[in-house]
């Protein structure tokens, strides 16, 4: 099958290739495929180990404090400025970014990629040469994974959902 364009034959695949290239390869929920398929270092020794306590990915009571920890609500008032957490500036209310170069938590193609424990020592650790720092001094562990069960409902259209990527 052929389609007119301004009076000539345009090849599907040509047309195709045009708006790949103008508007880049994208996914349902609008991250493009380069962002959401960079390579994933591996999960030091360390961290390799940590996993999801049982039963709180989908934990209504583990998610909402989560929330609260993600929102600045827990961590916000009354605690020393080193000790403030606040997710949502640079992930977003919802999940989605406003800023260039800061990952979408809403992205399921993105976030799907990430095991437990990938996802714990990111936040516990940071992210060299970017705006993500390492939380373990200001967080629990408990606290940490709340807020992966929190952040694990961004991509999942703000539902409670096993992690069984």
């Amino acid at each position: 099958m052929n389609i007119k364009a301004t009076g000539k034959v345009v090849a599907p695949q040509i047309l195709i290739g045009v708006i790949l290239l103008v508007f880049g390869t994208m996914y349902p929920d609008g991250v493009t495929q380069a962002q959401d398929l960079k390579p994933l270092k591996p999960v030091p020794a360390e961290y390799a180990n940590k996993h999801m306590p049982k039963g709180w990915w989908t934990d209504p009571k583990i998610i909402k404090e989560g929330q609260e920890i993600y929102m600045g609500q827990k961590y916000g008032e009354n605690v020393p400025d080193d000790k403030r957490v606040f997710c949502f500036v640079c992930h977003g209310a919802d999940g989605k970014s406003a800023i260039e170069g800061v990952p979408h938590l809403n992205s399921a193609a993105q976030m799907n990629r990430l095991s437990d424990s990938y996802w714990y020592w990111r936040i516990a650790e940071g992210v060299a040469d970017t705006l993500m720092i390492a939380w373990k001094d200001k967080m629990t562990e408990e606290d940490i994974w709340k807020v992966v069960a929190f952040e694990h409902t961004f991509s999942h259209g703000g539902k409670a959902a096993d992690h069984k990527h």
